[in-house]
């Protein structure tokens, strides 16, 4: 410890003096020879962060990407290697973890070495290959979750009448989201916009803030087609799976009071109804959703527009939060999950935490049980 304040101590008074030195150093300052093409004269405004900053973010991004990389990897592995979990919805979620996990393991420790250096040091053509990866398993991960809502949307709301997610349906969904995503990421690579270094130099993105409209209508056109259309989709999703849910917990309720009985449930699943369980799940999805993508969205926005400075913090930090939803997917999707548990306790009991025993209607998901619920509902009724 005493050893990481001295080096911090070390950095800060380097720091101070360089701006001691005069106004005219900038944040562009260390950045490479080779590099200088691709920087936007904007940044040049900027001084050069304080080095505690770049300390901050390495530890944050790393302590991210460890946390994602194992987290994701668990549920790839779990999901693999259990044979009850093997089904085409739940194709759907590994694909979620291994573009999160490739998403981290490709961008976590590029971005904590130029901490450390506090500037791009990998050269024009990683600078592109990073901004397009990070790009592509972004654009796969968002796509992925909308498309677990469309399939939970089916399976709940339109019941035994919606058509069935077999194995090959999966696999095609899975390649129209990965060629979806290809495709807009290869954009900028052929001329429809470009990678460049932003924030404080240590990682690259697209050029929000170039004036040309052919740069400007990528960011807008990009915005519509991977933040506004996936996140309309899972909202509206989940807003008739919670209705459908919803009239179907009433019937029940009503369906129990002609029976005379406090409920058609065991005493256990009856303190969280499915309603509730599905609305949280709804809840936080959404919420995650949000808070991970919006900061970066607005950060493109004002650059497109000009509406506002962008800091060299803003635009990173932004980044850093987009990252993090590779954190947050592993535990909606998978560490939820009532099988995933019981496989994961049974494989890594140090890793499991202690839960009760499963319910009878946590034997199988929420999505599944609704639907078998609902079914046998609508025989009877018929």
């Amino acid at each position: 410890m005493a050893n990481l304040l001295s080096f911090y101590d070390s950095k800060e008074m380097a720091w101070g003096q360089t701006i001691q030195r005069g106004n005219n150093m900038t944040v562009v300052d260390k950045v490479l020879p080779d590099m200088l093409s691709m920087i936007s004269p904007y940044w040049y405004q900027f001084p050069p962060l304080n080095p505690l900053w770049h300390g901050i973010l390495g530890f944050v991004i790393a302590v991210l990407g460890f946390i994602s990389v194992t987290g994701n990897f668990m549920v790839i592995y779990i999901f693999n290697s259990t044979k009850a979990l093997r089904t085409p919805s739940n194709m759907l979620v590994v694909n979620l973890a291994f573009s999160d996990f490739c998403m981290m393991i490709c961008m976590c420790p590029i971005m904590v070495i130029n901490c450390y250096y506090e500037t791009w040091v990998f050269g024009p053509l990683m600078c592109e290959l990073y901004g397009m990866t990070g790009s592509l398993f972004g654009c796969v991960s968002i796509w992925t979750m909308c498309v677990i809502a469309i399939d939970r949307y089916n399976v709940i709301v339109k019941g035994i009448s919606g058509t069935p997610l077999t194995n090959k349906r999966a696999m095609l969904w899975l390649f129209l989201v990965w060629a979806f995503s290809l495709l807009w990421t290869v954009l900028p690579m052929i001329g429809w916009n470009r990678y460049v270094p932003e924030g404080n130099m240590t990682a690259c993105g697209t050029d929000y803030l170039s004036k040309e409209w052919v740069h400007r209508s990528y960011i807008l056109v990009y915005s519509i087609f991977v933040y506004f259309l996936p996140l309309f989709g899972i909202i509206y999703s989940y807003f008739f799976i919670l209705k459908a849910v919803s009239a179907h917990e009433k019937s029940m309720r009503e369906q129990a009071k002609k029976m005379n009985v406090a409920s058609l449930r065991t005493t256990d699943s009856a303190k969280t109804s499915t309603e509730h369980k599905l609305a949280k799940v709804a809840l936080t999805t959404i919420a995650l959703w949000f808070f991970a993508w919006t900061p970066y969205l607005i950060v493109n926005f004002v650059g497109v527009f000009e509406a506002a400075p962008i800091s060299p913090l803003n635009s990173i930090w932004s980044s850093v939060f987009a990252k993090a939803n590779a954190v947050y997917n592993p535990i909606v999707y998978a560490i939820s999950h009532p099988k995933y548990r019981a496989a994961l306790e049974k494989k890594f009991p140090t890793l499991a935490c202690a839960s009760p025993a499963p319910t009878e209607d946590d034997v199988q998901s929420v999505a599944t049980g609704v639907t078998a619920t609902t079914v046998n509902t609508n025989e009877t009724q018929a």
